[in-house]
């Protein structure tokens, strides 16, 4: 609240803007922290289940990532069963400068959950991805050379989107690496056909399954209630039924065509498709980004020992779309929720009074 009395007080317009925009963010925050709390109480009524012995529909198990197959991640260059990359570049926007998403990329190889009882597959597609962020670092430009001391996979990584590198740059990582210990809350279902391939499948998870709607003017203090980090203006999104398609679009801040060697502009089309596919990299003489190997056999054991055709698979249900990876144990995801939910949904309304008693004083309506 002090934050926003100090942007109202300095920023143009009288700061009615910043203060329409606080009392939808206020609207916002009551909203979410409601779903915060119902997606807490479902995990404390879900009881949590063994492997060996979980019934189908909505579980909850613990245990560990093993698999056959891993690949390796574009930064960090570990082996892994998935990762999420995603660049910002910093940007001006008239006035002023804000962080803009110019590359995202996400991949997974199928891979199982052990917790000594059995293993399940499970299948990451449309999850609310809670795992540790393995890689995060900012590139500023110089002034003799705008990729000086951007490390060769940084600046690989960002060519295969075409982005260039003569603006600051951020980049995060995040894997689910063999061993990792995992909480999944998710839905226990008949096998729809997916089987164990050592081929790298694109992942959509749920923050890409949104529609969002810019609110401008309001700053990105609020990813520190929703744990989400979003650069640049503040997003107000609801869920879709269905993933929203990556169109081969120009991303912002891209650089041209020109200046990119022709293996680059490949690489970005094809990204850009979706198509992840080693083969069709190699038809198009594009050598693949992700490398498919057996995992190292301290981390998992021979692809014979698995069942690379699974009768059940843990995913995201028709019915019901719960559905969290986590790095966390169950304990501390519900400690998460039940501090955020409290925070928003008491600091939500008293955002939304402070900014109407702002426009009510500032049109004389006190």
């Amino acid at each position: 609240m002090i934050a926003l009395l100090a942007l109202f007080r300095y920023s143009t317009n009288d700061g009615i803007i910043v203060a329409i925009a606080g009392a939808c963010a206020g609207v916002y925050l009551f909203y979410h922290g409601f779903r915060l709390l119902q997606r807490k109480r479902l995990i404390l009524d879900t009881p949590a289940s063994k492997i060996r012995s979980a019934s189908m529909g909505l579980v909850e198990i613990n245990g560990l990532a093993v698999g056959p197959y891993t690949m390796t991640a574009p930064i960090t260059g570990v082996p892994c069963y998935y990762f999420r990359t995603t660049a910002w570049q910093w940007q001006q926007s008239g006035r002023s400068s804000k962080w803009v998403k110019v590359a995202d990329e996400s991949l997974h190889v199928p891979f199982f959950l052990d917790d000594n009882t059995g293993r399940v597959l499970v299948d990451p597609q449309g999850a609310e991805m809670d795992i540790h962020r393995d890689y995060h670092d900012e590139f500023s430009t110089s002034l003799f050379s705008s990729s000086l001391g951007t490390p060769p996979n940084v600046t690989g990584f960002l060519a295969r989107h075409g982005v260039s590198t003569d603006r600051k740059i951020k980049v995060d990582e995040c894997c689910i690496k063999p061993k990792n210990s995992l909480f999944i809350l998710g839905t226990l279902a008949q096998n729809p056909g997916l089987s164990v391939a050592a081929t790298p499948v694109r992942s959509v998870t749920a923050d890409r399954q949104m529609v969002s709607v810019p609110l401008p003017g309001i700053w990105g203090f609020l990813s520190l209630f929703t744990g989400v980090t979003v650069p640049g203006d503040m997003l107000l999104t609801t869920f879709r039924s269905d993933p929203i398609p990556a169109a081969p679009i120009p991303l912002p801040g891209a650089a041209p065509a020109a200046s990119l060697t022709k293996e680059q502009r490949i690489s970005a089309a094809l990204m850009k498709a979706g198509i992840t596919s080693p083969a069709a990299w190699a038809a198009a003489g594009i050598k693949t980004a992700v490398a498919v190997a057996p995992a190292p056999a301290a981390a998992a054991v021979a692809p014979a020992q698995f069942d690379l055709h699974p009768p059940v698979v843990l995913m995201k249900g028709a019915h019901n779309p719960a559905f969290l990876i986590s790095w966390h144990s169950q304990r501390d995801v519900v400690s998460s929720l039940s501090w955020k939910s409290t925070l928003m949904i008491w600091g939500g309304p008293a955002l939304a009074l402070l900014c109407v008693y702002i426009l009510a004083a500032h049109f004389d309506l006190l």
